[in-house]
């Protein structure tokens, strides 16, 4: 399983997480899951160039990203607190089922304000590409090159 003193996760954690920054410690991109904001490290510097996209466009795409990152930052933020409730529900000496619901209810929630941020970007990056660029977009997203 490995060399660490707990199954190989040295610092004890659970099967399958690897901890901050992924396998091995290394730098985890920004909090956009997989790499960055679209599963690489700099969405915005990738998909200028294979996009190529001009001066004003980049700029918009910036805001994009910007307002995207920060919700899901926040996401981060609420699952943090929501696993702290969880870990509390479990600790305690009587298992409080209304603080569970209440922590798992506000997970789902985080996660629908995500996924309505994320089909708000798309639509605005939709609305800012030209129609060779929205095929390009396409095509990074079907092959796996890009991932939301």
């Amino acid at each position: 399983m490995g060399c660490g003193p707990r199954g190989g996760r040295g610092w004890g954690g659970p099967p399958g997480f690897h901890g901050p920054g992924g396998p091995g410690g290394h730098g985890g991109g920004d909090d956009f899951g997989g790499g960055g904001s679209f599963g690489v490290r700099r969405p915005l510097r990738f998909l200028a160039h294979k996009l190529e996209l001009d001066d004003a466009q980049v700029a918009e795409l910036a805001a994009i990203l910007d307002v995207l990152k920060t919700e899901r930052a926040q996401a981060a933020v609420d699952d943090r607190r929501a696993l702290s409730a969880l870990a509390d529900a479990v600790a305690a000496e009587a298992f409080d089922e209304a603080k569970v619901g209440a922590a798992t209810g506000e997970r789902a929630k985080s996660a629908a304000r995500v996924e309505a941020a994320v089909a708000s970007a798309l639509g605005r990056i939709h609305k800012l590409l030209e129609p060779e660029q929205r095929a390009q977009l396409a095509y990074l997203l079907r092959t796996g090159a890009l991932s939301i």
